[in-house]
């Protein structure tokens, strides 16, 4: 679920520094896809039976954002692309198929939803986000970026130009007299919406970019004939599941350092991707800048030294990584040297990756 627009933000506050304190104790290795160039056309009906389709694989089963536990009902994607448009399709279980929500860029996540997040370059800032329900209503936004930032911008008036999708319903939408077999959701998303400037050939071909799916489940009960979210005694909303493709470790999906990787190959028929070993050596970097969080949260300053953060030799593949701290006056940067690439990554106070 996205926790975002201003009237949540002290929500969000809270659920970030919970996400600190959580992810010092998770180790989030992040799934890999490689999505394959399609040389036939897609149409975009919510057809999963489509010739271009047959030729890709299924994610595995989407899983718990935060732990281990099997989600109630399966969801899984499947991703192909062109040199036009970034290809999903989500195939997502579900006896109760419906929604209510109608007005584009409402929050969608108030229905059962399934939600894309894309960051291009896997700096974790400047990174998009799309949710669409079961009536094809889509929520399409931009972060400047993750709420973790108190001075984060949110583009909620931002859409996707040329965006396709299109659900079909394997069942009957909002009638709870049978119970269904559940959603498919086709989009096509082109890659000029992600474009920085007008002449940027961004189309990632042989490239990988850092993405995440996330399903929202509500419980649910009928009123007036009518499905609603479920509520307690009290009066107040259930808690929401939520079922991602890559597993957050924590309930926030916007840790975008998290994310999948997905790698665009345009070999002719199957292509591997390993994660680069330097991607490893910023999840070190992202571990540091978290516990930081942390010793602000505690202490009001930042920390000074590597040793204030952890006490542990940090090394990545055996290799022994020397990161170095430098306080200045409007925060920090934490550097290292890759022992496999000999580039220097740095991490900002804001937790923006330059290298």
């Amino acid at each position: 679920m996205c926790l975002k627009i201003q009237w949540l933000t002290v929500l969000v506050g809270f659920l970030s520094v919970v996400g600190f304190a959580q992810s010092k104790k998770n180790t989030v290795i992040p799934k890999t896809y490689v999505a394959s160039k399609t040389k036939n056309p897609i149409v975009i009906d919510g057809d999963e039976s489509d010739i271009s389709w047959s030729k890709a694989d299924w994610t595995a089963l989407f899983e718990d954002i935060e732990n281990n536990v099997k989600p109630k009902y399966a969801t899984k994607v499947k991703m192909l692309w062109d040199e036009t448009n970034f290809y999903i399709l989500a195939k997502i279980d579900e006896p109760h198929v419906w929604a209510n929500l109608k007005q584009r860029d409402t929050i969608i996540f108030y229905n059962n939803d399934f939600e894309v997040f894309i960051d291009p370059d896997g700096d974790t800032f400047n990174y998009y986000e799309l949710e669409i329900n079961a009536l094809n209503t889509a929520w399409d936004l931009f972060l400047s970026k993750p709420y973790r930032e108190n001075d984060n911008v949110v583009l909620n008036d931002w859409n996707i130009p040329g965006l396709k999708s299109a659900v079909k319903i394997n069942g009957t939408l909002n009638n709870p007299n049978d119970t269904d077999e559940g959603w498919v959701l086709e989009m096509a998303i082109p890659w000029a919406s992600y474009k920085k400037s007008y002449n940027e050939n961004n189309v990632p071909a042989d490239k990988f970019w850092r993405v995440n799916f996330s399903r929202v489940n509500w419980q649910h009960s009928l009123v007036d004939g009518k499905y609603e979210r479920k509520k307690d005694t009290d009066g107040k909303f259930l808690p929401e599941y939520n079922w991602v493709w890559s597993p957050q470790g924590v309930i926030n999906m916007h840790e975008p350092e998290k994310w999948g990787y997905v790698y665009f190959s345009s070999k002719e028929g199957k292509d591997s991707f390993t994660i680069p070993q330097d991607e490893k050596v910023k999840w070190e970097l992202y571990n540091l800048y978290r516990a930081q969080k942390e010793y602000y949260q505690k202490n009001k300053a930042w920390a000074k030294s590597i040793a204030s953060l952890t006490k542990k030799t940090i090394s990545v593949d055996h290799k022994i990584l020397k990161p170095i701290l430098e306080n200045h006056s409007a925060g920090y940067n934490i550097s290292v040297k890759s022992p496999f690439s000999n580039k220097t990554l740095i991490i900002k106070e804001d937790g923006r990756f330059l290298e």
